[in-house]
């Protein structure tokens, strides 16, 4: 039984044909077909016209999520800047944040100087990494653009897997767009 199937094997690898290049697989080489699927069978462009408008797809659609991707980091600031205005209330038994400070061992007091201007002011030493609290404003809004992000980023990656030259060149050229127009806004670094 090994041996039939290994003479089989033999002569599918033999004749050039495998199953990626059937189109059940993927392909392991940078192909230029034009009747390449995106997606699904149903989109899979049979005239030189169509094949274009999926490529100009792929470069609108990579712009965009350059565009969401700078969108998120903008809100991120939106987000720290409203949290450090935000209005803390003392409470009634509880230390402020002047007590802490002086109880706080690693707190120095030092003088800060800038343009010939002196002033004494106490460093303290911030302990770990200090996760922000839920917000119901914003967390959930969040979640949804990071879903977002990563269904359009995951989309974008299925086109690069096609292997096909003119989806890649297009998501690359959608990238560079992207970039270019929202580029400024994106802060963090994000892939």
């Amino acid at each position: 039984m090994s041996h039939t199937h290994d003479m089989e094997m033999d002569m599918d690898m033999g004749s050039g044909t495998s199953s990626a290049a059937n189109g059940h697989g993927m392909m392991s080489v940078f192909q230029n077909s034009m009747a390449t699927s995106l997606y699904s069978e149903a989109w899979t462009p049979k005239t030189t016209g169509t094949y274009a408008a999926t490529c100009i797809f792929l470069i609108i659609f990579s712009a965009i999520f350059r565009g969401l991707l700078a969108l998120r980091n903008w809100q991120e600031s939106r987000w720290i800047d409203a949290e450090m205005k935000r209005r803390y209330v003392v409470v009634a038994g509880r230390e402020t944040l002047a007590e802490r400070v002086s109880n706080d061992t690693l707190a120095k007091p030092m003088v800060l100087s800038g343009n010939g201007v002196e002033e004494s002011v106490m460093v303290v030493q911030r302990h770990g990494e200090a996760g922000r609290p839920f917000r119901l404003s914003v967390d959930p809004i969040r979640a949804v653009l990071d879903t977002v992000i990563a269904g359009v980023g995951y989309l974008i990656m299925l086109a690069v897997m096609t292997m096909n030259v003119g989806y890649f060149i297009s998501v690359l050229g959608g990238v560079f767009i992207g970039s270019l127009l929202c580029g400024r806004y994106a802060t963090h670094t994000d892939h």
